[in-house]
C-alpha cells in the first residue's frame, strides 16, 4: 500500500518536494482547505507569510519576482468566493 508524502515545498526555489509543481500545488492546495475548513482568514494569514518567505526565497534565486504572480500563486486560489 503507497505511503502518503505531504506536498510540502522544497525551499529556496518553492517547488513542491513531492510533485515537483509550483508550491503551493494541487494536492497542497486541498489539504491546507481540509486543514483550515473552519478557519479561512487563519489559512490566508499562513498563506501570505509563507508568501513573503517564497518572495524572499525566489528574488534571491532571480534577482526579481513579479508580485501579481505571486499573489495569485498563494492567495488567489484560497480567498472565499
Amino acid at each position: 500500500m503507497p505511503r502518503y508524502r505531504p506536498h510540502v515545498a522544497a525551499r529556496p526555489s518553492w517547488r513542491c518536494r513531492v510533485c515537483g509543481a509550483a508550491w503551493p500545488c494541487s494536492p497542497a492546495r486541498l489539504a491546507l482547505l481540509g486543514e483550515y475548513r473552519e478557519n479561512r482568514a487563519a489559512l490566508l494569514i499562513y498563506l501570505a507569510t509563507v508568501m513573503q518567505e517564497a518572495t524572499a526565497d525566489l528574488a534571491g534565486l532571480t534577482g526579481q519576482v513579479a508580485p501579481e504572480g505571486m499573489t495569485e500563486r498563494f492567495l488567489g486560489w484560497a480567498r472565499a468566493r
